[in-house]
Protein backbone atom coordinates (compact mmCIF):
# COMPACT_ATOMS: atom_id res chain seq x y z
CA UNK A 1 0.00 0.00 0.00
CA UNK A 2 0.89 3.39 -0.40
CA UNK A 3 1.98 5.32 3.21
CA UNK A 4 2.25 8.80 1.37
CA UNK A 5 -1.43 10.00 -0.20
CA UNK A 6 0.50 12.80 -1.94
CA UNK A 7 1.98 10.42 -3.76
CA UNK A 8 -1.27 9.85 -6.09
CA UNK A 9 -0.97 12.91 -8.15
CA UNK A 10 -3.93 13.38 -10.99
CA UNK A 11 -3.83 14.93 -14.17
CA UNK A 12 -7.21 17.78 -14.58
CA UNK A 13 -7.27 16.06 -17.92
CA UNK A 14 -8.01 12.47 -16.04
CA UNK A 15 -11.41 13.52 -15.09
CA UNK A 16 -12.48 12.87 -18.76
CA UNK A 17 -11.93 9.46 -18.34
CA UNK A 18 -13.72 6.51 -16.60
CA UNK A 19 -13.31 6.47 -12.72
CA UNK A 20 -13.45 3.20 -12.40
CA UNK A 21 -10.30 2.49 -15.02
CA UNK A 22 -9.00 5.90 -12.72
CA UNK A 23 -9.51 3.59 -9.63
CA UNK A 24 -8.04 0.67 -11.40
CA UNK A 25 -4.64 2.43 -10.90
CA UNK A 26 -4.93 3.26 -7.11
CA UNK A 27 -2.47 0.39 -5.52
CA UNK A 28 -4.89 0.41 -3.04
CA UNK A 29 -8.45 -0.19 -4.54
CA UNK A 30 -6.73 -1.22 -7.83
CA UNK A 31 -7.49 -4.63 -6.51
CA UNK A 32 -10.97 -4.52 -5.44
CA UNK A 33 -11.73 -2.93 -8.95
CA UNK A 34 -10.53 -5.63 -10.59
CA UNK A 35 -12.22 -8.40 -8.44
CA UNK A 36 -15.77 -6.88 -8.77
CA UNK A 37 -15.59 -5.11 -12.18
CA UNK A 38 -16.98 -1.13 -12.70
CA UNK A 39 -19.34 0.29 -10.30
CA UNK A 40 -22.08 2.99 -11.04
CA UNK A 41 -22.87 6.47 -9.35
CA UNK A 42 -26.25 7.61 -11.20
CA UNK A 43 -29.45 9.29 -9.78
CA UNK A 44 -31.81 6.74 -8.43
CA UNK A 45 -35.36 7.30 -10.34
CA UNK A 46 -37.36 8.12 -7.87
CA UNK A 47 -35.91 11.28 -5.75
CA UNK A 48 -38.34 10.97 -2.33
CA UNK A 49 -38.76 6.61 -2.37
CA UNK A 50 -34.70 6.57 -1.85
CA UNK A 51 -34.39 9.27 0.88
CA UNK A 52 -37.50 7.09 2.70
CA UNK A 53 -35.14 4.45 2.15
CA UNK A 54 -32.09 6.04 3.50
CA UNK A 55 -34.33 7.02 6.60
CA UNK A 56 -35.39 3.28 6.84
CA UNK A 57 -31.73 2.50 6.86
CA UNK A 58 -30.57 4.65 9.66
CA UNK A 59 -28.96 2.31 12.93
CA UNK A 60 -30.83 -0.87 11.37
CA UNK A 61 -29.83 -4.13 8.98
CA UNK A 62 -30.16 -3.83 5.43
CA UNK A 63 -32.42 -6.62 5.50
CA UNK A 64 -34.86 -5.14 8.91
CA UNK A 65 -35.03 -2.13 6.02
CA UNK A 66 -35.79 -3.91 3.60
CA UNK A 67 -38.50 -5.74 4.87
CA UNK A 68 -40.14 -2.10 6.23
CA UNK A 69 -39.51 -0.92 2.68
CA UNK A 70 -41.60 -4.00 1.15
CA UNK A 71 -44.63 -3.03 3.94
CA UNK A 72 -44.52 0.59 3.44
CA UNK A 73 -44.78 -0.11 -0.28
CA UNK A 74 -48.07 -1.95 -0.07
CA UNK A 75 -49.43 -0.01 2.66
CA UNK A 76 -49.14 3.13 1.39
CA UNK A 77 -48.73 5.32 -2.26
CA UNK A 78 -44.83 6.04 -2.35
CA UNK A 79 -45.25 9.72 -2.84
CA UNK A 80 -44.87 12.89 -0.61
CA UNK A 81 -48.28 13.13 -1.21
CA UNK A 82 -49.64 9.37 -0.44
CA UNK A 83 -47.29 9.84 2.81
CA UNK A 84 -49.13 12.29 4.17
CA UNK A 85 -52.46 11.06 3.41
CA UNK A 86 -51.84 8.15 5.15
CA UNK A 87 -52.56 8.09 9.09
CA UNK A 88 -49.86 7.03 11.67
CA UNK A 89 -51.03 4.02 11.96
CA UNK A 90 -50.85 2.62 9.13
CA UNK A 91 -46.82 3.61 9.17
CA UNK A 92 -46.01 2.18 12.28
CA UNK A 93 -48.36 -1.14 11.31
CA UNK A 94 -45.59 -1.58 8.16
CA UNK A 95 -42.91 -1.54 10.97
CA UNK A 96 -41.97 1.76 10.84
CA UNK A 97 -40.74 3.12 14.87
CA UNK A 98 -42.57 6.30 15.98
CA UNK A 99 -39.26 7.90 15.44
CA UNK A 100 -39.36 6.99 11.64
CA UNK A 101 -42.47 7.80 11.29
CA UNK A 102 -42.03 10.84 12.47
CA UNK A 103 -38.88 11.76 10.39
CA UNK A 104 -40.60 10.15 7.08
CA UNK A 105 -43.36 12.94 7.57
CA UNK A 106 -41.07 15.55 7.82
CA UNK A 107 -39.03 14.41 4.40
CA UNK A 108 -42.47 14.36 3.03
CA UNK A 109 -43.47 17.66 4.38
CA UNK A 110 -40.03 19.29 2.71
CA UNK A 111 -40.62 17.84 -0.74
CA UNK A 112 -44.57 19.17 -0.85
CA UNK A 113 -43.15 22.53 1.13
CA UNK A 114 -39.89 22.88 -0.41
CA UNK A 115 -40.66 21.65 -3.56
CA UNK A 116 -37.48 18.97 -3.46
CA UNK A 117 -36.57 17.39 -7.01
CA UNK A 118 -33.65 16.38 -8.58
CA UNK A 119 -33.97 19.44 -10.99
CA UNK A 120 -34.21 21.89 -7.27
CA UNK A 121 -30.73 20.32 -6.29
CA UNK A 122 -29.27 20.43 -10.06
CA UNK A 123 -27.09 23.56 -9.65
CA UNK A 124 -26.33 23.53 -5.89
CA UNK A 125 -23.11 22.28 -4.58
CA UNK A 126 -22.72 18.88 -2.17
CA UNK A 127 -22.10 21.25 1.36
CA UNK A 128 -25.32 23.54 0.63
CA UNK A 129 -27.49 20.41 0.03
CA UNK A 130 -26.33 18.51 2.70
CA UNK A 131 -26.85 21.67 4.82
CA UNK A 132 -30.72 22.10 3.45
CA UNK A 133 -31.13 18.79 3.99
CA UNK A 134 -30.41 18.28 7.58
CA UNK A 135 -32.60 21.21 8.40
CA UNK A 136 -35.58 18.52 8.48
CA UNK A 137 -35.72 16.74 11.95
CA UNK A 138 -34.58 13.33 11.86
CA UNK A 139 -32.11 13.89 9.05
CA UNK A 140 -28.33 13.67 9.55
CA UNK A 141 -25.48 14.05 7.86
CA UNK A 142 -25.24 9.97 6.92
CA UNK A 143 -28.33 10.16 5.26
CA UNK A 144 -28.08 13.77 3.47
CA UNK A 145 -24.72 12.20 2.51
CA UNK A 146 -26.39 8.90 0.75
CA UNK A 147 -28.78 11.20 -0.86
CA UNK A 148 -25.71 13.11 -2.92
CA UNK A 149 -24.65 9.83 -3.92
CA UNK A 150 -27.97 7.65 -4.34
CA UNK A 151 -30.71 9.90 -5.12
CA UNK A 152 -28.68 12.63 -6.86
CA UNK A 153 -25.78 11.07 -8.44
CA UNK A 154 -23.07 13.35 -6.98
CA UNK A 155 -19.38 12.18 -8.48
CA UNK A 156 -17.35 12.99 -5.61
CA UNK A 157 -18.93 12.24 -1.93
CA UNK A 158 -17.07 10.67 0.69
CA UNK A 159 -19.82 9.28 3.56
CA UNK A 160 -16.88 8.99 6.75
CA UNK A 161 -19.69 8.66 8.99
CA UNK A 162 -20.72 5.53 7.59
CA UNK A 163 -19.63 2.25 9.39
CA UNK A 164 -18.99 -0.01 6.36
CA UNK A 165 -17.04 2.98 4.92
CA UNK A 166 -14.53 3.14 8.18
CA UNK A 167 -14.89 -0.80 8.31
CA UNK A 168 -13.40 -0.40 4.59
CA UNK A 169 -10.22 1.90 5.44
CA UNK A 170 -9.51 0.13 8.67
CA UNK A 171 -8.99 -3.29 6.26
CA UNK A 172 -7.05 -0.94 3.54
CA UNK A 173 -5.29 1.29 6.29
CA UNK A 174 -5.54 0.16 9.75
CA UNK A 175 -6.47 2.21 12.19
CA UNK A 176 -6.87 5.85 11.30
CA UNK A 177 -9.03 8.72 12.78
CA UNK A 178 -12.09 9.93 10.48
CA UNK A 179 -9.87 13.25 10.11
CA UNK A 180 -7.04 10.81 8.56
CA UNK A 181 -9.71 8.85 6.52
CA UNK A 182 -10.81 12.03 5.09
CA UNK A 183 -7.53 12.78 4.17
CA UNK A 184 -6.46 9.94 2.85
CA UNK A 185 -9.43 10.00 0.32
CA UNK A 186 -8.48 13.36 -1.30
CA UNK A 187 -6.44 10.91 -3.34
CA UNK A 188 -9.90 10.00 -5.41
CA UNK A 189 -11.38 12.93 -5.52
CA UNK A 190 -13.55 13.94 -7.63
CA UNK A 191 -14.54 10.17 -7.81
CA UNK A 192 -15.26 9.43 -4.11
CA UNK A 193 -18.83 8.23 -4.75
CA UNK A 194 -16.96 5.47 -7.05
CA UNK A 195 -14.15 4.90 -4.44
CA UNK A 196 -16.87 4.67 -1.16
CA UNK A 197 -18.78 1.93 -3.39
CA UNK A 198 -15.40 -0.35 -3.52
CA UNK A 199 -14.55 0.53 0.12
CA UNK A 200 -18.15 -0.88 0.73
CA UNK A 201 -17.07 -4.26 -1.17
CA UNK A 202 -13.74 -4.32 0.52
CA UNK A 203 -16.19 -4.83 4.00
CA UNK A 204 -18.34 -7.07 1.90
CA UNK A 205 -15.37 -9.43 0.89
CA UNK A 206 -13.99 -9.58 4.58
Amino acid sequence: MTDDPSEIHHDPNETRRDPNELLREDPDLGPIVEAHGPVTVEPAPDFFERFVVSVLRQQVSMATAAATRERLETAVEMTPEGVLAADEQTLRDAGLSAAKTEYVGNVAEAFVERGYSRAYFAEIPDEEVVAELTTIKGVGEWTANMQLMFALGRPDVFPVGDLGIRKGMERLYGDLTRGEMVERAERWSPYRSYASRYLWKVEDDA
